[in-house]
């Protein structure tokens, strides 16, 4: 036999083997993946729940309990002292499979030969997965909705109302207003995070009258002849009045100072007291109104002076509230056009 038949023969032989092991390996290796095919690999977690070394069904299972029940945990928003609660739960979809499936996506994407050698030499492979939740926007515009209708107030001006036989300060409030989509933005945000506490944005208006801002108010007691100047919420003028005779009552009720006039001339209303008295009469001692008129928004009544001093205290008028002049005149630069007048018996 020659030399060079045995070469051949011996590198056959060789060749043979390395095939066997190669196959041989291919083989193991085939089966050692298939038998890991199920396990996530190093480095895969769901918010910073380690899923590593976990079959897909172990993985799940955590995923569920570690990560998607807290986030369906209730929620509460504040807006100050009031609270409200917001069901988790009954908002979100958590796609906890999806999650899982992320984390394992490398694994399950890279080839044979690249997941064999990663777990051989133990590379870290998997995924760092935030949570996936879809929010139902619909449901929550709603329950934002009526958490608005319980906070939302438009402001209130200060004002001086009638409480029995006086005038009461009513103080002003301030008004509040929901910033529906800040709220919403807010809590999908919070839902994502797994946070369970939202301070709810809320706009606060402001009323245009406060109570240091009230101008002057009267209060009319017709029963005691008596007129009352307000002025920033307080009682600070008291004066004695006449007021309409039984066939010409002072009207009772709420008006307010139309026009102020100074040394008014006196028009003939046309009324049968009237029929005997001139068209008009101009300023001076014989004038009807005294030095000083001012015109309330109820037809023909007036405030104004009179020279007939002796009917103070009296019903003595045709409507009108009289007063002494010097009276009339010292409270005309205390009132301006728009000031209320409240006449109560």
């Amino acid at each position: 036999m020659s030399r060079a038949s045995t070469s051949v023969r011996i590198l056959a032989m060789f060749t043979a083997l390395l095939l066997f092991a190669l196959a041989g390996g291919s083989a193991f290796a085939v089966a050692d993946d298939f038998a890991a095919r199920e396990i996530l690999p190093a480095g895969a977690s769901v918010e910073g729940e380690a899923l590593g070394g976990l079959t897909r069904a172990e993985a799940i299972d955590v995923v569920r309990q570690k990560v998607a029940e807290p986030l369906a945990q209730p929620l509460t928003v504040s807006h100050g002292a009031k609270t409200f609660t917001l069901d988790a739960g009954s908002m979100i979809t958590v796609d906890v499979e999806g999650m899982v499936e992320t984390a394992f996506e490398p694994k399950a994407t890279a080839s044979l030969t690249a997941r064999v050698g990663a777990r051989v030499m133990e590379r870290t492979t998997g995924l760092a997965v935030a949570p996936a939740i879809t929010v139902d926007e619909a449901a929550l515009d709603a329950w934002i909705a009526d958490v608005a209708s319980k906070i939302d107030t438009a402001p209130a001006d200060a004002e001086m109302v009638v409480a029995g036989n006086t005038l009461k300060t009513i103080p002003a409030r301030s008004g509040a207003l929901v910033d529906r989509s800040g709220a919403k933005e807010a809590i999908i945000a919070a839902l994502n995070d797994g946070i369970k506490n939202v301070d709810l944005p809320v706009a606060i208006t402001e009323p245009e009258i406060a109570e240091a801002d009230l101008g002057s108010t009267i209060l009319v007691r017709r029963s005691l002849r008596k007129l009352y100047l307000y002025d920033h919420g307080k009682l600070v003028k008291t004066y004695s009045i006449a007021v309409g005779t039984p066939s010409y009552p002072t009207p009772l009720g709420d008006f307010e100072i139309t026009l102020k006039r100074y040394r008014p001339t006196w028009s003939n209303p046309g009324s049968d007291w009237a029929k005997d008295m001139p068209a008009y009469i101009g300023p001076g001692p014989g004038n009807p109104l005294g030095t000083r008129a001012l015109n309330l928004n109820a037809s023909g009544i007036r405030i104004h002076g009179t020279s007939s001093d002796y009917s103070i205290g009296s019903a003595a008028s045709h409507g009108c509230m009289r007063m002494h002049m010097w009276d009339v005149e010292d409270l005309y630069p205390r009132v301006e056009v728009g000031t209320p007048v409240h006449i109560i018996r």
